[in-house]
């Protein structure tokens, strides 16, 4: 009950502010909106508000904001189809970028009640590289190899990259900035590259809380880019992957863990969201920037009738993929 509980509220969450994004520009817009639905397939209930469907379907694996003219022509002056390519773009980029506020609240949320963690130590554990540099209380570190460090995450991700080759730590105490060669060694009992460093953790307020919750976002963003690239270059493999599948079970055991975790789960899986819609592909919202762009930018209209066979092809694509990745899920986790 507990894994179920956590997979409709990540779900649920994560596709209702997605398509509130698509949704609420589309009516400042003044498109006609036929339809907002909430999950996939059969509808459990639903009512009518004025010229719009309201629904809540049996899957909540997606959802969708159907306008009118979004897939074929119409003569109606309100019709998705006939607003200038800039506002349809703003219509369709609003998706993802709910998606991204979602994750900036849900970080800061946790900031809030956690604390901010900051590169500023706290504490230099005795034997370990830092304290035999002379590294010390309240040292801030500004750089890790020359690349500045906003945040604590950042230079962790340096020393997990770097594992045991030497870093150039850059630090300022007392308004004097120093430089050390550190290398990293590795701790059996934790399981990683360390230095021997604490991090100072502050309780900060809402305006802080926010400015972390950005931060974690825009890092989180960073590494799901990466990620992308590497997958372009054929550097990972379908075990790297998950579906829906992985979803249910990962919700489950952050639930398990407390609401802080599945939090914390939901905005790493909102951003991942979101970026992957933006990916150019047909049938992603990506595709339709390609699309709007190109005709914002030449003036050049494309035939409707194209768009959606393109959009129908890249959406079969799609739906082939997620059922190899559902198969693969459900080998791993062996759930055959």
């Amino acid at each position: 009950m507990q894994t179920f509980l956590a997979t409709v509220f990540v779900f649920g969450l994560l596709v209702t502010s997605h398509e509130l994004g698509h949704f609420i520009t589309a009516k400042l817009a003044g498109i006609k909106v036929l339809e907002f639905a909430i999950g996939m397939g059969p509808k459990l209930f639903g009512f009518k508000k004025g010229e719009t469907n309201y629904s809540l379907r049996i899957l909540p694996l997606g959802g969708y904001v159907k306008m009118l003219g979004e897939e074929g022509e119409s003569n109606d002056p309100r019709a998705f189809c006939n607003q200038s390519p800039w506002i349809r773009l703003i219509v369709i980029v609003a998706g993802a970028f709910m998606n991204f506020v979602i994750a900036v609240i849900l970080f800061a949320i946790i900031a809030m009640n956690t604390g901010i963690v900051k590169p500023i130590i706290s504490e230099v554990e005795k034997g370990y590289p830092a304290y035999n540099a002379g590294i010390k209380v309240n040292d801030v570190i500004i750089a890790v190899n020359g690349k500045k460090v906003k945040m604590w995450e950042d230079f962790v991700l340096t020393i997990s990259e770097n594992k045991d080759k030497q870093i150039n730590l850059t630090i300022k105490r007392d308004n004097v900035i120093k430089e050390y060669n550190i290398k990293p060694v590795y701790d059996e009992s934790r399981g990683k590259y360390l230095i021997g460093i604490v991090p100072t953790v502050t309780k900060g307020n809402l305006i802080e809380a926010i400015g972390d919750g950005f931060n974690k976002t825009i890092f989180t963003t960073k590494q799901m880019g990466l990620f992308l690239k590497r997958a372009l270059r054929g550097q990972i493999s379908s075990e790297d992957v998950g579906g829906p599948v992985a979803i249910v079970k990962m919700s489950g055991e952050a639930a398990r863990y407390g609401l802080l975790s599945l939090l914390s789960f939901a905005a790493l899986l909102s951003i991942n969201l979101g970026v992957i819609n933006l990916i150019p592909f047909p049938a992603l919202d990506g595709g339709w920037v390609i699309i709007l762009l190109f005709e914002g930018i030449t003036g050049r209209k494309i035939d409707e009738n194209k768009i959606g066979l393109i959009n129908l092809i890249g959406f079969t694509i799609l739906i082939l993929f997620a059922i190899f990745i559902t198969y693969k899920d459900i080998i791993r986790f062996k759930l055959l």
